[in-house]
């Protein structure tokens, strides 16, 4: 039986899910302590626990682990996709699935690629000195993301600002300072909640030819999608696919950027987006852990988890585990054959906006490295702590704008 291992405060915001100390850890072990229970360090026993059918999701969790017991969040919480399980889960995920097949998704590529070179123009021009600058989340990610997330729910466009604000604001529910947040959270949510029942009760008199039509239509009859779980799976896509997408490219960027080669490779071949993407969410992901709970009593290698322990398989230690991936080339969008990440989860609980996620980023990424030719970070920019759910909230780029 293991009796010891290493301890990560998980909890404290300077903690860095990606320090040297995680490695250490990892090198020690295939599993550490937190404050949030146990966290998987390697990708074999990190991988196989997000499949195991003895853990959920265990994100239900969350408000009570942050001292949140009770409130508006906290009841909205507990309806969100991440922390239904079982057969409702599986019954919610069915009925959702016809928003976001692939097929439809794929179809609007053409509009992403207008978006992201609409928003690229806005500051492509080189100023005096022949550079190039943005501001790239206020510029780009965060007006994308939000831009999108308009499109798929047939929202006008320019209403993206106020939306963005609420989704930046719910966002925080991922972040480990729930509690500090709290008053800031439940006001996105009242604000957001009503604006989306509001375009449902449009859509049931106006239908259009979008995602919040196609789920009322596609579920008139039989078992259908109740009022209140349309709504709140609408908040719920709203504030997690603007908050991750946004927060994603900034890590992209930031990865691409320190590696000239790989950057200048993406721009002169643009049928890499894809695996950009998911190089890019393999080592430098937003999601930086993802969480389970035991079901029932079960022994891993070793560990044993009592029913109700919470784990947290740690995203980019697991997709950088050496004795997976290999290290001699440690990033590289050349290579397809890596293994699955864990960015977008895993198992039953694997995120049903993946393609959309996928698609948009493989879209944006090439554009901006063929128009933002020798890009660098121009300062240190602003980010969240490198833990819970990361990402840039200023990223300043300089470049050398494409003819």
């Amino acid at each position: 039986m293991i009796s010891s291992a290493a301890y990560l405060n998980l909890d404290d915001p300077a903690f860095d899910v990606t320090s040297d100390e995680v490695h250490q850890a990892q090198d020690d072990g295939w599993f550490a302590e937190t404050p949030y229970g146990w966290a998987i360090l390697r990708y074999e026993e990190g991988t196989a626990l997000l499949k195991d059918r003895r853990f959920r999701q265990g994100n239900a969790r969350w408000p009570d682990q942050n001292g949140v017991h009770d409130g508006p969040w906290r009841d909205w919480w507990q309806k969100t996709l991440l922390s239904i399980e079982g057969d409702d889960h599986m019954r919610l995920r069915r009925l959702l699935g016809p928003a976001f097949r692939n097929k439809t998704i794929e179809a609007m590529r053409p509009r992403f690629q207008e978006l992201a070179n609409d928003l690229i123009d806005q500051f492509a021009d080189p100023q005096t000195d022949g550079w190039g600058r943005v501001e790239f989340v206020s510029q780009f990610a965060e007006p994308y993301a939000s831009r999108i997330l308009c499109l798929l729910l047939g929202l006008p466009d320019e209403e993206w600002p106020q939306v963005a604000h609420w989704a930046d604001d719910l966002g925080k529910s991922f972040g480990i300072n729930v509690r500090h947040d709290l008053p800031r959270i439940e006001a996105a949510l009242e604000g957001l909640s009503g604006y989306i029942e509001d375009v449902i009760a449009d859509r049931q008199v106006n239908p259009r030819d979008d995602l919040v039509t196609t789920l009322i239509q596609a579920h008139e009859d039989g078992d259908a999608l109740s009022r209140r779980e349309l709504s709140n799976a609408l908040v719920f896509l709203a504030f997690a696919g603007m908050e991750t997408t946004r927060n994603q490219l900034g890590l992209a960027l930031q990865t691409l950027l320190a590696r000239p080669d790989q950057w200048a490779i993406l721009g002169e071949r643009p049928d890499l987006g894809a695996r950009a993407v998911e190089e890019v969410m393999r080592v430098n992901p937003t999601v930086t852990w993802v969480t389970r709970e035991a079901i029932e009593d079960a022994d891993l290698n070793g560990l044993h988890i009592p029913q109700g322990g919470i784990v947290q398989v740690l995203s980019h230690a697991i997709g950088t585990d050496p004795r997976a991936m290999g290290d001699a080339v440690p990033f590289d969008i050349t290579i397809d054959d890596r293994p699955l990440h864990s960015g977008f989860g895993g198992g039953i609980h694997h995120c049903l906006g993946h393609f959309v996620a996928r698609t948009d980023m493989s879209v944006a990424l090439p554009l901006l490295a063929r128009r933002m030719r020798h890009a660098e970070a121009d300062g240190p920019g602003e980010w969240l702590p490198v833990s819970g759910n990361t990402g840039p909230v200023r990223f300043p780029i300089r470049f050398r704008p494409s003819a």
